[in-house]
């Protein structure tokens, strides 16, 4: 008996050991986390919603009236990205959007004049001697037809196609009895800057604006080969920027947008402590919730944090404030996946299992749950991504990254932490210690009576359907307050709050300008404009608010091609994510799943609109990533339901459930998910209302649909997609019994007349 006793308190001392040491691995991780993270986030590259400047869309458009191609799309994009460096930008932002457009965004650019001049002019090529004299220009040369071929030698070389072969011949000629004849082909030459005599030995290179410099031994009336030591890239890259030379296009600004430094720094700042009070936020009601469970899933939400921002510098990521608002959701979505596991592995527990087992039961069952719950919002953010604009991209973007990381951290490294905790066996006996498990609930579990949701979810339908008739009503009265995205027009921004309405209409008045909204805020007014701004319209604009008011001034304009693709793409976008949500639940599951899943995202984007209009809130590209970001929520969210009803079919008969005892799996399913439902729509709320309350307005439309999305998606998967299930699951089995009968019956009269 005593040596029990020894043994016993032997093996109590082990445990307490091994936990204090494994807890001080923890604390250890976690303060680490916490040195990286600020030194890491202020290495990453922030866009100029963050830190200032400008930016700028362009229609491109072939002077020659000539179909505009990739090809001739992509050797614009080359020059670009050649000149742009002339700016100082460090790390500028120039994408493709669409067949025709370019959007370049310049953070970091105080003289926005400079930037346009110097995008807008199309490269110039030239052909000069060795003393730099003009000698000829892309006229002789056809339009974009320079081709990467092959010398003698079979290495890369590039063909030059000559249009004009008389000029050509001529100065060929000419400079073959030059001392030093060579020809030196130029792209944007700067006769302040660049000469041969200096970056001879550069062309070619990156560091200079010299291409290629060619010894001519005759005259050429013909097409010529440029012959080097190119490698297969190199002379690639040259026939893009010879092309661009030679490329008769002309680049019309669509739309623009300039930010102030003040305005991104105090986005910035507010932005930052809006998601720092999130977070903390979760990490309290973690705790409190999972006692030291919750204590590791506040490291992984550490960790998480930490492999987003590592994740998002390694691929050279742009961090605008979409992406800080992806970021933050993020977080809240990816604590999901600790919610799904703790809820299982109590669920274990209350069933009489050991810790070890329900750990190992519960971390088993929750993650073809998670699986499916995170490639759904992938699917989502993979569209997003593709079908977006720029805000939307930046958003979809970070999301993708959250996903991925979720699954490494949330799942993996989460599970790991917990098992090292297991394995010491110190919390057997203390299961509410560890995951807020009382001895209590597990004798009290078996007797609990299971609640009629089904019958509850009439009054969320009768609810929903008030908000949307109410809604139909207002916009039939109002309309919807769209913003410039979706109407076209011009926005300024004045950072003060010190003028009058009355003030503000009276200088509109006097620039001739169409009002369409004035708005004044707590740090800044906003005042919103018919007219499309040109570059002169937007220097006069900004200079009379500044030395009238002394305050900075920001000013974005966006034209009728841009509010039609934005709406085209919004539109497709939620069409094609439904289809794809559609289709990955009935193979997974059934259809009648997937249908019900499907309805349920519909009135979650509706009831997103509806408040909107009640609200009145401005209805912007941000609004379009939130119906996108809470339609991959809130399937999520089904999906969690839907598997464990699923589960409890597959325990019974499933062939023989009736209508009743349909809605009483689904019922049980409902109550077995309630309280991760709930907990999982709190840790995704409590980002989103911190950034409500303190980020910036830029992001208000955004949290203002993303509040009513999760509450809208919560109680939508919860009941209304139980309620549909079970009506199409019963109308199915009815049409499988009257199909049934159908075929006995005419059996039994062919039997009948046979006989």
């Amino acid at each position: 008996m005593k040596k029990e006793k020894n043994n016993k308190k032997k093996n109590m001392a082990i445990e307490k050991k091994k936990m204090l040491i494994r807890t001080m691995i923890l604390v250890a991780v976690a303060v680490i986390v916490c040195f990286l993270i600020v030194p890491l986030f202020k290495s990453l590259n922030f866009g100029l919603d963050l830190q200032g400047g400008f930016e700028i869309l362009y229609q491109v458009s072939p002077i020659d009236g000539s179909k505009m191609t990739k090809e001739k799309l992509n050797a614009t994009y080359k020059s670009m990205l050649k000149r742009i460096d002339t700016l100082g930008v460090s790390e500028p932002e120039i994408t493709l959007e669409g067949n025709d457009k370019i959007r370049v965004k310049l953070a970091g650019v105080t003289n926005k004049e400079d930037a346009r001049n110097t995008l807008s002019t199309v490269a110039t090529l030239t052909f000069r001697d060795s003393e730099d004299n003009l000698l000829m220009t892309s006229d002789v040369l056809k339009s974009g037809g320079a081709k990467v071929t092959t010398d003698s030698s079979g290495k890369p070389a590039v063909s030059l196609s000559v249009s004009d072969k008389d000029t050509f011949y001529k100065v060929t000629n000419a400079v073959k009895d030059y001392e030093n004849n060579i020809i030196v082909i130029w792209l944007d030459f700067n006769e302040m800057t660049d000469s041969y005599a200096n970056e001879g030995s550069m062309c070619g290179t990156s560091e200079s604006n010299c291409l290629s410099a060619a010894t001519v031994s005759q005259g050429f009336a013909s097409d010529v080969i440029i012959q080097g030591n190119f490698t297969e890239e190199e002379a690639t890259e040259l026939v893009d920027l010879i092309n661009s030379g030679s490329l008769p296009t002309k680049l019309t600004e669509v739309s623009s947008k300039t930010v102030g430094a003040s305005f991104g720094d105090a986005t910035l700042t507010m932005t930052m402590y809006a998601g720092i009070a999130g977070v903390l936020a979760i990490i309290i009601l973690l705790i409190a919730i999972y006692n030291f469970s919750g204590i590791i899933s506040a490291v992984s939400v550490l960790l998480y944090t930490l492999l987003v921002f590592a994740a998002f510098w390694l691929v050279g990521g742009v961090l605008t404030l979409p992406g800080i608002a992806a970021l933050i959701l993020g977080i809240g979505m990816a604590v999901d996946a600790n919610v799904l596991t703790y809820s299982r592995i109590k669920e274990e527990l209350l069933k009489g299992r050991s810790l070890e087992t329900a750990f190992k039961n519960g971390s088993k069952s929750s993650l073809s749950t998670i699986l499916d719950a995170n490639i759904t919002t992938l699917l989502v953010a993979i569209i997003m991504f593709y079908f977006g604009e720029s805000s939307v991209k930046g958003f979809a973007t970070m999301l993708i990254i959250n996903i991925i990381v979720t699954m490494i951290t949330m799942v993996g490294i989460t599970r790991f932490l917990m098992k090292m905790f297991v394995k010491t066996k110190y919390f057997d006996n203390k299961l509410n210690l560890f995951i807020g498990v009382h001895e209590e609930a597990v004798k009290k579990e078996e007797n609990k009576s299971i609640y009629n949701y089904i019958g509850t979810s009439k009054y969320f339908i009768v609810f929903s359907l008030v908000v949307m008739i109410t809604a139909a009503i207002m916009f039939g009265v109002k309309g919807m307050k769209l913003g410039i995205d979706f109407q076209a027009g011009s926005d300024i921004t004045i950072a003060s709050t010190e003028i009058s309405t009355k003030d503000l209409k009276k200088d509109l008045k006097e620039l001739d300008l169409e009002e369409v909204s004035i708005d004044i805020n707590n740090n800044e007014t906003d005042i919103r404009i018919k007219d499309q701004l040109k570059e002169s319209e937007i220097d006069e604009v900004e200079s009379y608010f500044l030395d009238k008011y002394n305050a900075s001034v920001d000013i974005g304009v966006v034209s009728n091609v841009v509010k039609q693709d934005l709406i085209k793409n919004a539109i497709f976008s939620i069409i094609i994510s439904l289809i794809g949500i559609i289709a990955y639940i009935t193979i997974r599951f059934k259809f009648s799943y997937g249908i019900s899943s499907v309805i349920c995202l519909i009135h979650d984007a509706i009831m997103m609109i509806a408040a909107v209009i009640l609200l009145r809130v401005e209805v912007n590209s941000m609004f379009i990533a939130a119906v996108l970001a809470i339609i991959g929520y809130s399937i999520n969210n089904t999906i969690v339901v839907f598997d464990r009803v699923r589960e409890n079919i597959d325990k019974k008969e499933k062939d023989k459930l009736n209508k009743e005892e349909l809605i009483s799996v689904v019922n049980l399913s409902i109550k077995e998910t309630m309280s991760r439902s709930i907990y999982t729509s709190l840790t995704t709320l409590l980002p989103v209302i911190a950034l409500l309350i303190m980020g910036s307005k830029e992001i208000l439309t955004f949290n203002v649909a993303m509040i009513v999305g999760l509450i809208a998606g919560t109680y939508s998967s919860l009941l209304i997609a139980g309620n549909l299930f079970v009506k199409f699951a019963s109308r199915k089995k009815k049409n499988k019994k009257k199909k049934k009968l159908i075929k006995e019956v005419n059996e039994k009269t062919i039997k009948g007349i046979n006989d």
